[in-house]
């Protein structure tokens, strides 16, 4: 097979938004796909304009062409108590539960929170912009809001600027900035480049404060949307969508399935806006 028009399968499978790539390894190095009725195995490759026969647990999967496919990006207000998996066998809830269903598509998480932390959470139908953008080379910053515990020293606060050392390496935050607080409880942004599990915490409790507050506000430029309810979603426009393109360079978009509003100000209630309060709704 010539090696110019193919593709890995774990890729062409992202593309169609059936996962990350490394979701979509572990499925195949699990023997759960087959392509033109044989077992796939990692690192096999596949030319689409041949319209091979691909199935995930015996179901075919539906080749479409990439020029068809729009990107669509969702943000979501995580509550506190979701998990970010699909299925979870504790049957504790998902950050998928709420979000809207898609037809010969679907939602891939940009990133992770852990079940202890809320706040901006994004989506994607396009596996190869999830996959890069959780890239750490892109370093896109993430802000956080964060409560502690206690007083916090400018020592302490220098010392998380500069560098503190987890398990896993040096860890340093970008940016801190005190918001204050009463009390005992202090409220601090903090900015970080990269999003290794539980970072934001570790780091904290490196310097021997306990976090007891920890909500994202921030993805990029993307802010949590204001008025957004925890357990809701928004389709983000065009103009957000190309900018999370181009922080990976990907092609632009030139459709979105958002409608185009003139008054920004409107725009909360034109995307779906029934369908935000639906979402928060829908387990009770």
């Amino acid at each position: 097979m010539n090696k110019v028009n193919t593709e890995k399968l774990q890729k062409v499978l992202a593309n169609l938004g059936h996962g990350s790539r490394r979701e979509l390894e572990t499925v195949i190095e699990a023997g759960r796909v087959s392509v033109d009725g044989k077992i796939a195995k990692l690192g096999d490759r596949i030319d689409v304009n041949l319209q091979p026969k691909i199935r995930i647990d015996g179901h075919v999967i539906q080749l479409r062409s990439k020029e068809k496919e729009i990107c669509r990006v969702l943000a979501y207000y995580k509550p506190e108590g979701e998990i970010c998996t699909r299925n979870d066998p504790e049957g504790r809830a998902t950050v998928f539960d709420r979000l809207p269903k898609l037809k010969n598509s679907r939602w891939i998480n940009i990133g992770r929170l852990d079940i202890n932390t809320s706040g901006l959470l994004l989506f994607t139908t396009d596996g190869e912009l999830a996959n890069r953008l959780m890239h750490p080379r892109h370093e896109i910053e993430r802000e956080y809001s964060v409560r502690v515990f206690g007083q916090v020293s400018d020592a302490q606060l220098f010392e998380l600027q500069n560098g503190v050392q987890l398990e896993d390496g040096w860890a340093a935050f970008k940016s801190i900035k005190a918001q204050g607080g009463e009390g005992i409880n202090q409220w601090f942004n903090v900015v970080l480049t990269e999003g290794r599990n539980r970072e934001v915490r570790r780091m904290w409790e490196a310097i021997d404060v306990q976090v007891s507050r920890l909500i994202r506000i921030r993805y990029g430029n993307i802010l949590l949307p204001k008025n957004l309810p925890r357990g809701g979603w928004i389709e983000l426009d065009l103009t957000s969508v190309n900018y999370l393109l181009g922080l990976v360079q990907l092609s632009q978009e030139e459709k979105s399935k958002v409608k185009v509003v003139k008054n920004p100000k409107q725009h909360a209630r034109a995307v779906k806006s029934t369908d935000v309060k639906r979402a928060s709704k829908r387990r009770s």
